[in-house]
């Protein structure tokens, strides 16, 4: 049987110095094929007054230029300019959390994107972990409703040192949530082999049966900083068969935050590199 060959995108996250057109513009040029696009007061706000405009522009230049695309929620200040991810799904203000997701999945339903990624950012303190579970269960089920609505699927994303933290948790509350048809993973290959207790390709495996959506970028073991390609200790061409042999269809998207002072140059050598490693 021929594997499925892969799709690559690159994060706005990393491209914080650009305006989001000009994003568009640097990512076609370099041969991308989509952009995962975190949902932010840089690039598109989901609390701007004009947002329809907004949307409808971003969908006539992805069009335009060829790209899909994957919505992100993972901006760590968004909603509170002191608490990082806060308020989470399992907080007492958990309302705006929900509020920002059920946004997020319209926005992807008006640009066409198959999913919305989500995290579950830290447990309140002194919450136990059977409640925190509840809670974030019950905040996970209620953005399902919408997705349903939209017919687009969430894509939960294992984050070190949060709460959900390894495929194994993410499965877990999959369980919880009913097995939802619409409850998918976004596996990021770099976290997976920092902090995950077993190989990185058995990673790929159990997330399998639920990936939605792949991030990519080096790492080293035990230290959540995201590296370029090739700087840490992933070896990536194993990974890369894995997801095509999987026949994954979604975007394999590069996400270096902190490049964006150098993000052409950094996404220039991430797709050659990927090149190169497929």
């Amino acid at each position: 049987m021929k594997s499925t060959p892969l799709r690559f995108g690159y994060g706005t996250n990393g491209f914080t110095q650009h305006r989001l057109a000009d994003v568009l513009v640097v990512l076609a040029d370099l041969g991308y094929d989509g952009v995962a696009l975190t949902l932010d007061h840089i690039h598109l706000d989901p609390y701007a007054d004009d947002l329809s405009r907004r949307v409808a522009a971003l969908a006539r230049g992805l069009d335009r230029h060829g790209l899909s695309v994957t919505v992100e929620t993972g901006a760590p200040y968004f909603l509170d300019p002191w608490g990082k991810h806060l308020p989470t799904l399992m907080s007492d203000g958990s309302g705006q959390r929900v509020d920002l997701l059920r946004r997020a999945v319209r926005i992807a339903a008006d640009l066409g994107s198959p999913t919305v990624h989500l995290c579950s950012g830290p447990a309140p303190e002194g919450l136990p972990e059977q409640d925190a579970w509840k809670r974030l269960a019950a905040g996970v089920e209620t953005v399902l409703e919408t997705a349903r609505r939209y017919g687009v699927a969430l894509a939960f994303e294992p984050e070190p040192y949060m709460f959900v933290d390894t495929v194994e948790r993410c499965l877990h509350l999959a369980e919880l949530v009913g097995g939802h048809e619409l409850f998918g993973l976004t596996l990021d290959i770099g976290h997976a082999h920092c902090v995950e207790a077993a190989p990185l390709l058995d990673c790929v495996g159990l997330a399998a049966p639920r990936l939605r959506n792949v991030q990519i970028e080096d790492m080293r073991r035990g230290v959540h900083q995201h590296l370029e390609l090739g700087a840490g200790e992933i070896d990536f061409p194993p990974v890369l068969a894995a997801l095509r042999e999987l026949g994954h269809r979604g975007l394999v998207s590069v996400e270096i935050q902190g490049g964006a002072l150098d993000a052409p140059d950094i996404a220039r050598r991430s797709i050659e590199f990927l090149r190169a490693a497929s």
